[in-house]
């Protein structure tokens, strides 16, 4: 199956259902079942309107898992942004122009993270990690 990489807390806001749309400089053709798996890296920054989605939801942004997978969405539209992106997704990704927005939808998250080492672009999972 394939999977991609996001930085916490962008992985977590997906799996908790807070972001939809994923956004990045390349596209790609790919469509179907995409599983998203939190980078080990962690970030120096943490921005503040990812950390109030957290708060609003009872989530401890300082336990969020590393090098893990989270849970898997369906990947079903890659679109190039046009136009400035409003709305609180905007506060969830780089909707600068040129960017593509990678749209997601039937979230599934695991029960528990499900420790694997990730790569940078999509990667490939095997389906027994998951099973």
């Amino acid at each position: 199956m394939k999977a991609i990489s996001l930085w916490q807390p962008w992985a977590s806001l997906m799996a908790h259902g807070f972001k939809k749309i994923e956004t990045r400089h390349w596209k790609t053709n790919y469509r179907g079942p995409l599983l998203i798996h939190a980078a080990k890296r962690k970030m120096d920054l943490i921005h503040d309107e990812a950390v109030c989605d957290f708060e609003d939801a009872d989530i401890n942004w300082m336990d969020l898992p590393f090098g893990a997978l989270l849970c898997q969405v369906n990947l079903y539209d890659v679109v190039l942004i046009k136009s400035p992106y409003t709305g609180r997704e905007g506060d969830h990704g780089d909707f600068s122009l040129g960017r593509y927005a990678w749209f997601t939808k039937d979230l599934q998250i695991f029960d528990n993270p499900i420790p694997f080492k990730g790569k940078q672009s999509l990667f490939d999972v095997p389906n027994e990690v998951i099973q």
